[in-house]
């Protein structure tokens, strides 16, 4: 096959390289789970292969990641909100407005996250030992311990990049051809051009924090998934809470990687035409995951005896126009407005808090002190408004906060790991009308 030219899609002020391969009916978007080099995919025949697989039932779209491969490096860690960008930016570049995900192990977490925010453009998932939390939970044992953890950061601080640490690595994910000579030279290669070392240190971290478990029962679009033998407790974890999903073994497959034995590729590749071709047309979605932001004056009564009602609507419009002009910079959607609360949502829950800080910020030089809280969430779609118990949260984590202070719910918290934002443990609370405690957390002054 032609190794099709790169390309590049902008996401914001970064460059993000992909290619295009063949002309199928459906399209995929490829991402790999950790390392991305869309030009080392063409060095090694096993890793051509898989791709061509992918193309004889689909439009494949490979990209590289922000941060990897041939795309722009950045100075802030990629998150999992800004790596959905990155796959719309590519989609948006192509005219696809629907397409199927496939990734594996840490890559899932984005893929999940993206089907549960936008599943208008999601056909469906496809994923390979599916993993949606770093650290090791009561309810969560197959994820790594703190401990084990600093183990293998310290290891990647001091090792990456070095072909002796390649070949540990390849020696426990393809076991089966870590002593091949060629393989070896193109794994090492292949994971050199993917990060820098600095990238990698930032990329493990980030693995570490994150945990989507809560947006599992937000995922509303046909899922596919495929595990080891080994790896079946967590994919039947992930399954138990995605409506639907279908789980597929792969008896024979050891090490990361579907396409190095010739029987585990060709059932892989398979399984996913099969699957791909099944998925009907979908109805619409009314359904989707979303970060909702409500904000208000707090003591605004002695405001408004103070400068009285003519002076009080002048700071009033003021204020309105001060939070829709932020809303509108972090691409929030301004759904209701009541006296001198807001209520908005946003499909990323960074940047629904830069807005409510920057909100809080703008505002008070003005005298006024605004209070701010948040929630991630499923909401349901009705009439261009969202509705459901989300915005009883929102509204009610709003409602604990102090003057001049970001609330947020342990699940916003949660989806922002590696964005570098700090935040202060409040508790749990309950929350009047919401059911069970809820664990809020303060967002720092930066």
């Amino acid at each position: 096959m032609e190794i099709p030219d790169v390309q590049y899609a902008r996401s914001g002020d970064v460059a993000i390289a992909y290619q295009v391969v063949g002309e199928g009916p459906i399209d995929l978007v490829f991402f790999r789970s950790m390392a991305g080099d869309v030009l080392s995919t063409w060095d090694h025949p096993l890793s051509e292969r898989h791709v061509e697989g992918l193309a004889s039932f689909s439009r494949v779209l490979m990209l590289d990641k922000r941060g990897t491969g041939l795309s722009d490096r950045v100075r802030e860690v990629p998150t999992l909100e800004t790596r959905m960008d990155d796959v719309r930016a590519v989609m948006d570049a192509v005219g696809s407005e629907k397409a199927l995900l496939w990734s594996g192990h840490e890559g899932t977490r984005m893929a999940i996250l993206f089907a549960a925010t936008y599943p208008e453009r999601t056909t469906g998932l496809m994923l390979l030992d599916p993993s949606v939390r770093g650290l090791r939970a009561a309810d969560y044992p197959w994820a790594p311990t703190e401990e084990e953890w600093r183990r293998r950061i310290a290891d990647v601080r001091e090792g990456w990049g070095n072909r002796e640490y390649f070949l540990r690595l390849l020696g426990e994910w393809a076991p089966t051809v870590a002593d091949d000579k060629s393989f070896q030279d193109w794994f090492v290669e292949h994971m050199r051009r993917s990060m820098s070392p600095g990238a990698a240190l930032a990329f493990f971290r980030t693995m570490m924090e994150a945990d989507i478990r809560d947006v599992l029962p937000s995922v509303r679009v046909p899922t596919l998934l495929l595990c080891r033998t080994s790896e079946r407790g967590e994919a039947e974890y992930i399954r138990e809470r995605i409506a639907g999903a279908e789980l597929v073994e792969l008896p024979g497959l050891r090490g990361l990687w579907t396409w190095i034995p010739d029987d585990i590729h060709e059932r892989t590749i398979g399984t996913l035409a099969a699957f791909a071709r099944g998925i009907g047309d979908a109805r619409e979605p009314d359904r989707v995951l979303a970060t909702v932001l409500f904000t208000d004056i707090v003591d605004s009564t002695p405001h408004t005896v103070e400068l009285g009602d003519a002076g009080w609507r002048e700071l009033l419009e003021r204020h309105h126009s001060v939070v829709r002009s932020r809303l509108g910079e972090f691409r929030g959607r301004e759904l209701d407005t009541a006296g001198d609360g807001f209520f908005a949502a946003f499909d990323g829950p960074g940047r629904a808090i830069a807005c409510a800080r920057a909100i809080v910020d703008d505002l008070r030089p003005l005298g006024l002190g605004v209070r701010a809280g948040l929630h991630t969430g499923e909401f349901e779609r009705l009439e261009g408004k969202l509705t459901g118990i989300g915005v009883a949260v929102g509204a009610r984590v709003a409602a604990e906060a102090a003057a001049g202070e970001v609330l947020v719910s342990g699940t916003v918290k949660d989806l922002v790991a590696g964005s570098g934002l700090e935040f202060e443990d409040r508790g749990s609370h309950e929350l009047k009308g919401v059911p069970g405690e809820w664990r809020l957390y303060a967002v720092r002054d930066s």
